[in-house]
């Protein structure tokens, strides 16, 4: 069976465009099989990119799991003068976000694998609808991860199902360490913003 967070999609490709017109940016993006939300921008990123607080202006930020790159484009227009990382495991995913960032002119995205972010960058911002359905114990993994490499006074907003988990997750986080309050909830959605204590 095939999933979005498969490193090579065998399923075909059927790309579709999509338009995306938020409060302050717009932007139109290819989208494909095999990758997460194929022809829609799904319901929990749109979530995000409409109640999450504005992305930090500058430094490194960070979009885990890029998928189409709806995300990363977001926070790249919002900041120009930051540079937004776009990771995924998916080769199709970094594929569509490299030319979803041509096709709308957005210069200060890298896209790149997860082993290619160089050790030494921390990051302002970390946002990111992360892939629920790779088990818990990996979820929780990139989660420490990547939250561990957040500058002191950053943050990361995460928007997670209700049904998958959405309650337990946070309470997790403020386990491990972190501040993780609530900052919005939709259609079985949470939206949770991450701090360090």
């Amino acid at each position: 069976m095939a999933h979005y967070f498969d490193e090579q999609p065998t399923v075909t490709s059927d790309e579709q465009v999509v338009d995306v017109a938020l409060r302050d940016v717009a932007f139109t993006m290819i989208t494909d099989r095999g990758v997460f939300s194929h022809g829609h921008l799904d319901t929990g990123t749109s979530l995000l990119l409409r109640e999450a607080p504005a992305p930090s202006d500058s430094g490194s930020l960070l979009d885990i799991g890029c998928g189409t790159g709806a995300v990363a484009l977001t926070m790249a227009l919002r900041s120009p003068a930051a540079r937004v990382w776009a990771i995924d495991v998916n080769d199709r995913a970094r594929e569509l976000t490299t030319t979803n960032a041509d096709r709308n002119g957005v210069e200060n995205i890298r896209v790149a694998r997860p082993d290619e972010v160089p050790d030494d960058i921390r990051f302002s911002t970390i946002w990111s609808n992360p892939p629920i359905r790779i088990g818990k114990r990996e979820l929780h993994d990139l989660l420490l991860q990547w939250f561990g490499r957040l500058d002191r006074d950053g943050e990361a907003v995460i928007v997670v199902q209700k049904h998958l988990g959405a309650d337990s997750l946070q309470r997790w986080l403020e386990d491990q360490g972190y501040s993780a309050d609530r900052i919005a909830s939709r259609a079985g959605f949470r939206l949770l913003r991450c701090r360090h204590r």
